[in-house]
């Protein structure tokens, strides 16, 4: 697992090729040296951008059977009993986190289970904050079988995103904080839980992928 996510790889190197091309050009049309310095600082603090987005930091995973963890870095922008159509049909507990540009963007697996549901939806791009982002954005939706219940998770973009990863197929066993999936720019993910789990995670708090305990099995 390296410092960089292999997401944005490609991007990196698409950014340092056209910084360098648009500096060839610069050079061979003799170009004032002000304007060669002013794109080379320009291109440098772009690729430290872009590199900043897709930094994949290390975390040491502590599986906890009893609880749900986060699924991303970010903050929690909504807790709130909903009625959930798509998979588990009836009323649950949804938790949102809202992941701005400045947040590891890697997607972790809230519990341990097998993945029984996976569907991905085209949609719109309206500002991950939106309410209602969850149902009219594009998505993906995982759901993961435990022992006598089922977690759900909603990966969504937001209005800058245009890409949702996500790596496991339905019938695959997943670790609780494994790696499974990556959006690109400021988004958000949405956990939903049976109304029987006890939420630990409160409004407006900060949370961390694979680390922040958001909800337990009673």
């Amino acid at each position: 697992m390296g410092f960089i996510h292999k997401e944005g790889r490609g991007t990196l190197a698409l950014v340092a090729g056209i910084s360098l091309a648009a500096l060839t050009v610069l050079r061979l049309a003799d170009a004032a040296d002000k304007w060669v310095v002013l794109a080379a600082v320009a291109s440098g603090i772009l690729f430290i951008i872009v590199l900043h987005f897709f930094r994949n930091p290390i975390r040491r995973i502590t599986p906890d059977l009893n609880a749900v963890i986060a699924p991303a870095d970010g903050k929690i922008v909504a807790i709130e009993r909903v009625n959930e159509e798509e998979f588990m049909k009836g009323e649950c507990t949804l938790i949102s986190i809202f992941m701005n540009v400045h947040n590891v963007h890697v997607n972790r697996a809230p519990v341990a289970g097998k993945v029984i549901y996976r569907k991905y939806h085209h949609g719109k791009y309206l500002v991950a904050w939106n309410h209602k982002s969850s149902l009219l954005n594009e998505r993906t939706t995982l759901a993961f079988s435990l022992e006598e219940s089922t977690v759900m998770m909603r990966q969504i973009a937001g209005g800058l995103a245009r890409r949702i990863v996500t790596y496991p197929k339905e019938g695959e066993w997943v670790e609780q904080g494994s790696q499974i999936g990556f959006i690109k720019f400021g988004s958000r993910v949405d956990v939903f839980i049976p109304n029987h789990f006890t939420v630990t995670a409160t409004l407006k708090q900060k949370v961390k992928g694979g680390i922040t305990v958001i909800a337990t099995v009673r």
